[in-house]
C-alpha cells in the first residue's frame, strides 16, 4: 500500500514534461494554435500569459469567465 503514493507521484513527474501540459517555449505557430498571441515583454491588462514564444516574447490569451 505504501507503493501507491510512490507510483502516483512519479507518474505525475512524468506528465509534467509532456508537452502541452506545461507552459514551456513554443513557437508563434503553437500560441495562435492555442487561440493566443504573442506580446512583448508582457500581455495586456486582463490578458493572461499561457506559455513563451521566445527569450522576451510571452503567449498571451483573452481570459473567458462563464
Amino acid at each position: 500500500m505504501r507503493l501507491l503514493p510512490v507510483l502516483c507521484a512519479l507518474l505525475l513527474l512524468m506528465l509534467q514534461g509532456v508537452r502541452g501540459l506545461s507552459p514551456g517555449r513554443a513557437s508563434a505557430q503553437d500560441c495562435e494554435r492555442r487561440g493566443g498571441f504573442c506580446s512583448h515583454r508582457s500581455c495586456p491588462p486582463g490578458i493572461g500569459r499561457v506559455g513563451l514564444c521566445s527569450e522576451q516574447e510571452f503567449c498571451c490569451r483573452m481570459r473567458w469567465y462563464p
